[in-house]
């Protein structure tokens, strides 16, 4: 029991730690420029600069966090904040277990779950406008949008049925930012993601004619993203999302 406990503890530990050093907050400049929502908006967003998590929140992260708010655990969580697989893979509500390893992302969180977690931190989800200016960026460039090859890259994960588990994070190359998996891991909670579709958009036909008002329709994979968040309620889980904090420029923990 007690080598247990301090194996427990030192997960812990190591945990925090890396979620201080290992998961920085980096800048990501601001800019102008054309969204993929749809043009009836307008036809450019300006979004200021901000801080954003270098990669996705890991499961030994989120677990450091339930340790310390109970209130969050599996089995604590209500319903109404968290629905029934939430957490629903790891072995117990404070053991990952070996199907979720401590470097992959976090999965399996609800809206509120990962608001939370990023309020814990000082932190907050961020916009949708923010996270499509991070998301459009490659290695090279600020906007790699207009790059077919790039898009290619995305599209090509799209392809692949998600498994149960996802790869562990930073295992490719960082963005112009120096962020890791904003594609190719799981998709991510974004703090406005319940604003995403027209009012009269059905979910399930937006990938197609659905997505006829909307701008950059040669970005398949962001579409996909819009419409996936749009039909999601804020309890909702899936093995296939996690997410990542933001914070405002000049922010401070």
């Amino acid at each position: 029991m007690l080598a247990g406990c301090a194996a427990t503890g030192a997960l812990l530990l190591w945990a925090w730690a890396a979620s201080a050093a290992g998961n920085p907050f980096l800048p990501v400049a601001g800019a102008e420029f054309r969204s993929t929502l749809p043009s009836g908006r307008q036809d450019k967003v300006v979004v200021r600069g901000f801080l954003l998590q270098r990669h996705p929140v890991t499961n030994a992260e989120f677990l450091a966090f339930v340790s310390t708010h109970r209130e969050w655990q599996r089995g604590s969580a209500p319903v109404i904040l968290a629905d029934a697989g939430y957490l629903g893979h790891w072995a117990a509500p404070l053991d990952p277990g070996p199907g979720a390893a401590a470097s992959q992302p976090v999965t399996r969180v609800s809206w509120f779950a990962a608001q939370a977690y990023c309020e814990a931190q000082q932190a907050r989800l961020p916009s949708w406008y923010e996270w499509e200016l991070a998301a459009a960026a490659s290695a090279t460039q600020r906007d790699a949008r207009a790059d077919a090859s790039w898009r290619q890259q995305i599209l090509d994960w799209y392809a692949h049925p998600a498994g149960d588990a996802p790869a562990v994070v930073e295992q490719g190359a960082a963005n112009v930012y120096g962020l890791y998996d904003i594609h190719g891991l799981v998709w991510e909670w974004v703090h406005d993601f319940d604003s995403l579709l027209p009012a009269d958009a059905d979910p399930e036909r937006f990938c197609g004619s659905g997505a006829q008002n909307l701008q950059e329709k040669e970005n398949y994979a962001v579409l996909m993203r819009i419409a996936l968040l749009g039909s999601l309620r804020a309890a909702d889980t899936g093995h296939t999302i996690g997410f990542r904090c933001a914070r405002d420029a000049g922010a401070t923990r």
